[in-house]
């Protein structure tokens, strides 16, 4: 092997495929966060481990609803990123700027989650929103521009 073969350029079709993967894998994180917020509006006994811990058991009315907005807002970001992959719809000129701004979000969501008096919140979230954040983020810049 001499030294122009062993720096091949990344073949496109890898690329896109890591993106694709990366995209999924954050859709999983919004959608599994979005059905505990749904569980959360609905009045699940899950109080502690959320919102710093800040509540016992049951949300009250006021943050149960803002977690039933919490449930519609994340899917629809799974949605944006999906989209800016090229999983989903066509592509826009809008998506690029919208993932940065959600990998912006799950980076400050993180932050919260480490400061948070909850273990769940610290061990659970923070990784999860970590994770979500950095595959977001090498969707908006990996995705073929639009």
């Amino acid at each position: 092997m001499n030294a122009v073969t062993a720096f091949r350029p990344v073949d496109r079709s890898t690329g896109r495929v890591a993106v694709a993967v990366a995209a999924l894998g954050v859709a999983g994180v919004c959608l599994s966060f979005a059905g505990m917020q749904v569980a959360l509006a609905a009045g699940a006994p899950l109080g502690e481990h959320v919102w710093g811990g800040a509540y016992d058991r049951v949300l009250p009315t006021g943050m149960r609803v803002a977690a039933a907005g919490a449930a519609v807002a994340l899917p629809a970001m799974a949605a944006v990123v999906a989209r800016r992959a090229g999983l989903v719809g066509r592509p826009a000129r809008w998506l690029t700027p919208a993932t940065c701004i959600i990998a912006g979000f799950l980076a400050l969501n993180t932050v919260g989650n480490l400061a948070s008096s909850s273990s769940v919140e610290r061990f659970a979230f923070a990784p999860a929103a970590a994770a979500a954040s950095v595959l977001t983020t090498l969707v908006a810049f990996g995705a073929r521009r639009s």
